[in-house]
């Protein structure tokens, strides 16, 4: 079964790199072409991250580089790749095709600039987060002690996404800049997230979060990284399979998806430890749910909530 994942760390590695990976094939990349063939992965996101230690006049450039790899290593030279520029793309993808598409984590590259933005999206940028878990000059991310909203810096992003028909993601924002975007975004997704009820972590969402996401029409991603999935960090495929069971009960059964955040995470989930096992997980939802069910959540579901 096809299978869309809107997150992953590989421009991260592939800029620390300094082009010593081949994204073909690197054993140092879960998310690599190879793997993505493997585990029938039709479309993958990839992350533009900035480490908050780089210094703040350099963030933009380190954005451009990772930019620069994207369109070097993962699309030039992999002829199966095909960049998703606009949500049309999404329909022309032909059978041996996998798109890749950027997005954004944390706005902290573009500093206060909004034309560094708009360059950002001329790349092709198709959703963006407006922080990792620091605060920036857009809102307070999760791991922000004072947990502030959004500052009107931050709306202005929002709105801005709202205009191009950009998908604003929450998955790293503090609770009070979670409700501040739920006010002002039409395109709200959480990328990478789980149920804060399932396994009480202050990245995931907490039940009143997840309702307003699937009555604003959002999308909420389950991701892989083991703290996230259970307290205890030794996370199976059931035990995964349990925040999507919960996001169900909630009423969220058609809005749905993945977002493994492969790269980025250190431990994996048992039998899910790179794009190529996605099958793994494929096998374990039908075993609970309907083909059309899991169908929806491993593609169909995102694929029907595309901005119009």
């Amino acid at each position: 079964m096809k299978v869309i994942d809107l997150h992953c760390d590989a421009l991260m590695k592939l800029a620390y790199a300094k082009g010593k990976l081949s994204y073909s094939n690197a054993e140092e990349l879960d998310t690599n072409k190879t793997r993505l063939q493997q585990g029938d992965v039709m479309v993958q996101a990839f992350a533009i991250f900035i480490d908050p230690d780089i210094k703040s006049d350099q963030k933009f450039q380190a954005a451009l580089d990772q930019v620069y790899y994207f369109k070097n290593e993962v699309i030039g030279k992999n002829p199966e790749m095909k960049q998703i520029t606009k949500w049309q793309d999404f329909n022309r993808l032909k059978e041996n095709e996998i798109g890749a598409m950027l997005t954004l984590e944390g706005v902290d590259a573009i500093g206060n600039d909004f034309q560094k933005l708009s360059i950002l999206h001329e790349l092709g940028v198709l959703s963006v987060g407006l922080t990792w878990n620091n605060a920036n000059l857009a809102a307070d991310g999760a791991g922000e002690e004072r947990g502030a909203g959004l500052t009107s810096f931050g709306k202005e992003i929002v709105s801005f996404n709202n205009d191009h028909k950009i998908l604003t993601d929450v998955s790293h924002l503090c609770e009070n800049a979670f409700w501040d975007v739920i006010e002002v975004a039409k395109y709200p997704i959480a990328s990478h997230s789980n149920a804060k009820e399932i396994c009480n972590h202050v990245r995931n969402l907490s039940d009143q979060q997840a309702k307003a996401m699937f009555e604003k029409n959002g999308l909420v991603h389950v991701v892989y990284c083991p703290p996230f999935v259970k307290e205890d960090g030794n996370a199976t495929l059931s035990d995964l399979i349990k925040h999507i069971d919960h996001f169900c009960s909630l009423g969220g059964v058609k809005q749905i998806g993945f977002g493994s955040d492969f790269d980025g995470i250190s431990t994996k989930v048992e039998k899910l430890e790179n794009s190529a096992m996605y099958q793994n997980l494929i096998n374990e939802l039908l075993k609970y749910y309907s083909e059309e069910q899991v169908r929806g959540f491993a593609y169909q579901n995102f694929i029907d909530h595309l901005p119009e």
